[in-house]
């Protein structure tokens, strides 16, 4: 670990902790390094969820009562 990692204390339910050490075990990775890979893809999926919406902010709103009549419209339910 780099000397400026920071600690913090996780408390997992029994199993997944045990599927954790199984796993780290298995791939040669530690908890830590498994935790941490985790939060990055997390948090790059918020950051594009983010760009996404904000492409899409200037699309018109269709509600959902419109959107059941255009579904009724075309015959789609």
């Amino acid at each position: 670990m780099s000397h400026l990692s920071k600690r913090s204390t996780v408390y997992f339910e029994k199993d997944l902790h045990q599927a954790l050490k199984i796993k780290a075990a298995t791939t040669n990775q530690s908890i830590s390094q498994m935790v941490n890979q985790a939060i990055r893809y997390a948090l790059k999926e918020d950051q594009e969820d983010i760009s996404a919406f904000s492409q899409r902010a200037s699309e018109s709103i269709m509600s959902y009562e419109a959107l059941l009549d255009d579904l009724k419209t075309h015959g789609k339910i």
